[in-house]
């Protein structure tokens, strides 16, 4: 599980070698930005949330927060996080890890535009001391995304 499933889920577009490791954790936005080396607002944080009995992933900026009334008008009801165990039995991934990549179900993701004014942003792979460079392009892309929302907010 984790970062060797998105390993090989990242194998489909030769991006597998591209991971970078950490000797540090980063499992935290302030950790994965000093362990990259980047503003912490360029960590692509994955947020995983309750959808009845499954979750939805919002994949944010991560200077953003999430905006409870946004969240709702955007997906029809108020943001609960899953818990750890939650978390890793429906992505396949632990806390601090989690990521829009190599999901143990079908999990729906949607990416914040609060990632669109970076070139560039780091998200996860699936454990806690991972993370990838990719353009928006690639993580549109990567993850799957169902589509580009605008619920968050303290970013702009």
């Amino acid at each position: 599980m984790g970062i060797e499933d998105v390993r090989e889920y990242l194998r489909q577009w030769d991006r597998e070698k591209d991971i970078l490791e950490f000797d540090t954790s980063s499992a935290t936005v302030e950790l994965a930005a000093k362990a990259v080396g980047v503003e912490p607002a360029r960590i692509a944080k994955t947020l995983a949330f309750k959808n009845g009995e499954g979750a939805l992933l919002v994949v944010a900026a991560g200077d953003a927060k999430v905006d409870n009334k946004k969240f709702k008008q955007e997906f029809g009801f108020k943001p609960h996080m899953l818990n750890p165990d939650e978390a890793l039995a429906l992505t396949g991934h632990p806390v601090g890890g989690v990521c829009p990549f190599g999901l143990k179900q079908d999990v729906p993701v949607f990416c914040d535009v609060s990632l669109k004014r970076f070139d560039t942003v780091f998200p996860a792979c699936g454990s806690s001391n991972s993370a990838i460079e990719l353009t928006c392009e690639e993580l549109d892309l990567y993850s799957r995304n169902v589509r580009w929302v605008d619920v968050c907010r303290g970013w702009a």
